[in-house]
């Protein structure tokens, strides 16, 4: 018997029974879509996760206090006293691939203009910070090194705590805020940056003069962290070796010693985030495969009831001149074609749904031609493979028996 013959049987055989048919495809349909949205919004959240690192700056460098340890528990890094302003002017001088670096301090708060307050997060920086964190001003002016010296309290206010705390339509350029007890003016807004890869809102953010949260918010000479940007993403590593070794010596560290600070750029992070993030991926498609074969022993079930409901036309067949390899073929080609269309649809709904989902969180559509490749793949071997043994079962009965088969 030819495959034409074979595949309208086959197809005839299924329209018979549409709603079994329909229902024998859910699991592959549920299977393929859930691997393929899985796979997809994997490969999103990463891109996302590298597009939001690449808006802080592919060049950046952080230099925080390192985590304190005490009878072999950590007592976290909060206060660790390690940094300095000396430290930032040393790094300055002595390492040539350093564009630009910024002392940073930072304190929680509640933000009062009038009636109107706000919880809030005082960052204390140089000039430089904004440029670091690649935030733009959208209005007003930065403040300057002169507003370092003399402790000024003027700040550069985000779009959230603008919304919040002028929510009357004031211009807030040139207006006084407080943080806690003490008075800032603003003197610039910066445009709006939107949310981090962690989700936190990067425009709920207040940018003052270190020295002055140094002195007036915190009372403290240690710094929290150091901002610094390489002249250019290859030189981040030669810098991170500048800066480790000009702090080492300013500590006066040995290299035997355990740094009491700590050197990361933005390549580290987004090696991290991806690695999670491909794992969280890789998991996810993991579990979704299961319900591939949960539709597989659906599948497999479904072709026991059709051989058993086809028993005579089996027998029929083969009195008539069929031979085994046909009836094992036509019950073969009956799995696979409802795994074939089942994968379809799955692939379809997939598709549908990584974009919906996509959309709805903002994040890139990024379709993985492999990921449906893949699964096409999988449907056929899936349809193939469960359905093996059910044909082999038709493909082995006695014609007699069959025929007499009530």
């Amino acid at each position: 018997m030819n495959f034409s013959n074979l595949f309208k049987i086959a197809y005839q055989a299924i329209l018979r029974n549409k709603t079994r048919s329909l229902l024998t495809m859910l699991g592959i349909i549920i299977g393929i879509s859930s691997v393929i949205a899985m796979v997809s919004l994997g490969q999103s959240s990463s891109q996302n996760i590298n597009d939001q690192i690449s808006t802080m700056g592919t060049n950046l460098i952080m230099v925080s206090r390192a985590y304190q340890r005490k009878g072999g528990i950590n007592m976290g890094n909060s206060n660790s006293q390690s940094l300095t302003v000396k430290d930032v002017e040393l790094i300055k001088a002595n390492c040539k691939n350093v564009a630009m670096i910024s002392p940073s301090v930072s304190t929680s708060g509640q933000l009062v203009r009038g009636a109107n307050n706000w919880p809030g997060t005082m960052q204390g920086g140089s000039p430089e910070y904004i440029e670091i964190r690649k935030y733009e001003l959208e209005r007003g002016t930065n403040f300057t090194e002169n507003d370092i010296k003399e402790f000024r309290k003027v700040c550069i206010v985000g779009t959230t705590v603008v919304e919040n705390l002028f929510d009357d339509g004031t211009d807030p350029i040139g207006q006084e805020i407080r943080f806690g007890n003490t008075p800032f003016k603003i003197i610039g807004v910066l445009a709006s940056k939107g949310q981090n890869q962690m989700g936190q809102d990067q425009d709920d953010i207040v940018i003052a003069p270190y020295s002055t949260v140094m002195k007036r918010l915190l009372a403290t000479q240690y710094l929290h962290m150091i901002y610094i940007s390489a002249v250019s993403e290859d030189a981040c590593d030669k810098a991170v070796e500048e800066i480790t070794s000009t702090l080492m010596s300013s500590h006066k560290l040995k290299e035997t010693d355990t740094p009491d600070f700590e050197v990361r750029t933005q390549a580290e992070l987004l090696t991290m985030m991806n690695s999670v993030s491909g794992f969280l991926t890789v998991l996810l498609a993991a579990i979704a495969s299961i319900s591939l074969i949960v539709g597989g022993i659906g599948i497999m079930n479904i072709m026991y009831v059709t051989v058993t409901e086809r028993t005579k036309e089996i027998g029929l067949r083969t009195a008539i001149g069929a031979r085994s390899r046909d009836i094992m073929f036509q019950f073969l080609l009956e799995s696979a074609m409802l795994s074939l269309v089942g994968g379809a649809i799955g692939i379809i709904f997939g598709l549908l749904l990584s974009y919906v989902i996509s959309m709805a969180l903002n994040w890139p559509f990024i379709i993985s031609v492999s990921s449906v490749v893949i699964s096409f793949v999988v449907c056929a071997a899936t349809g193939i493979f469960f359905g093996w043994y059910p044909a082999k079962k038709a493909a082995n009965l006695d014609p007699i028996t069959a025929l007499r088969y009530e």
